[in-house]
């Protein structure tokens, strides 16, 4: 079924929101928001129906579902004050006002698509689920694809529900679920976990990966970590060198930047600080930009809308700014000769979020580490370019 109201389409097959051409990016969970609200547009939906169906009965924040409501209506181009499509009914729940009428969808969006099976392929279809941390922080885990698992550390920044659309990740989560079992997770303070935290510290990140695998009741697995996600998954394989069959670090450090960087390029990293705390939460995403293109220079347009719009849905300003300071201390350096599993270190020549030097210090560290050179300037490698190929072989070898 597509809903068309105003300039807009909305196609729920497809999963797709269009204002005329321009296709709107939407993180899961406020599509299906949207969705709900628009097939109900002749009565007023309560908070509990909105919980019910759109979170399935779990338990959620007043602040979680306004924020999603507010994203709804930014993606509509609307606000609380004007309410012009979606309207508050005070003390009753909300409303979509909109005229809206309903069209047969387009062929050509049906069928295919992240999370659908690919002809006499692996089914893709992702499952989420919580488990809970000793201090009673919730954990959003994705699982995907069949086969040996494969569990893939948290790292800046991650959403298990919009990653799993979105071009700069779902290619890479469709070529590891297509020979493993993957095992992904939302780290405290970002994505489907809980935001509202005590702790965000490089120990806490460390236990909550110890929770994720206990909960998916893993005795042995192979892990990968990308970004600080390595060093969190270097600290988890010589705590339990036991369960670690293999391990993977692909764009990591084994020091945060205030552990290595100079004066002045600690000075450079302080001034983030302030991006973070005045540009996160806006609307124009020119301060968000600034991250975009350290992490991906060589993105297409699209994919760099999506990674702006990642950074926005996926935290908090106030979070986003105690994870990266979180970062800076990190050290893991003394824990490398102490690795026993089997380690294939990837990192990008050009590299400008992860300097190819602290690859290179991760190779040299770990015992009879594999160390693999990646010909491109992007930390998150793309479906797109050369590298893509070369970083996709070298993981389905070394898997096997």
């Amino acid at each position: 079924m597509t809903f068309l109201f105003e300039d807009f389409s909305l196609d729920v097959p497809s999963r797709e929101l269009r204002r005329g051409a321009e296709r709107i990016a939407l993180e899961p969970q406020v599509f299906d928001l949207l969705v709900y609200l628009v097939e109900n547009h002749d009565r007023v939906v309560s908070r509990d129906d909105l919980i019910a169906s759109v979170w399935g009965g779990r338990i959620v924040s007043e602040s979680t579902l306004a924020s999603r409501i507010n994203a709804v209506r930014h993606a509509l181009g609307d606000d609380g004050q004007a309410q012009r499509l979606v309207r508050t009914v005070m003390r009753k729940g909300v409303r979509f006002v909109g005229e809206v009428a309903s069209a047969a969808p387009h062929p050509a969006t049906q069928g295919g698509g992240p999370g659908r099976s690919p002809p006499g392929g692996t089914d893709m279809t992702q499952s989420v689920t919580f488990c809970r941390t000793a201090d009673g922080v919730h954990l959003a885990l994705a699982c995907t694809g069949a086969g040996p698992p494969l569990v893939k550390a948290a790292n800046w920044l991650n959403h298990v529900e919009f990653d799993r659309e979105s071009p700069v990740w779902s290619p890479f989560i469709d070529m590891l679920s297509s020979h493993c079992r993957l095992l992904r997770y939302d780290a405290r303070g970002n994505g489907l976990s809980d935001w509202d935290v005590e702790d965000i510290s490089f120990k806490t990140f460390v236990r909550d990966l110890e929770t994720v695998v206990d909960a998916a009741g893993l005795e042995r697995f192979a892990l990968l970590g990308m970004s600080q996600g390595a060093a969190v998954s270097i600290a988890y394989a010589t705590r339990h060198p036991e369960r670690v069959s293999k391990l993977i670090l692909i764009g990591g450090f084994a020091q945060g930047w205030r552990r290595i960087c100079s004066k002045e390029e600690i000075a450079q990293r302080e001034a983030l600080e302030g991006l973070i705390r005045l540009g996160w939460g806006r609307d124009n995403p020119a301060f968000r930009q600034v991250f975009t293109s350290l992490f991906i220079p060589g993105g297409t347009p699209e994919q760099m809308r999506w990674f702006n719009n990642l950074q926005r849905i996926s935290t908090s300003p106030d979070n986003a700014l105690r994870i990266f300071r979180a970062l800076a201390d990190i050290d893991v350096l003394p824990l490398l000769p102490r690795v026993q599993a089997p380690t294939l270190v990837l990192h990008s020549r050009g590299d400008a979020r992860i300097p190819f030097s602290q690859g290179l210090a991760l190779a040299h560290g770990i015992p009879d580490a594999r160390f693999v050179a990646l010909d491109s300037d992007n930390h998150v490698i793309l479906s797109h370019e050369p590298a893509w190929q070369r970083l996709s072989s070298e993981i389905r070898t070394f898997l096997a």
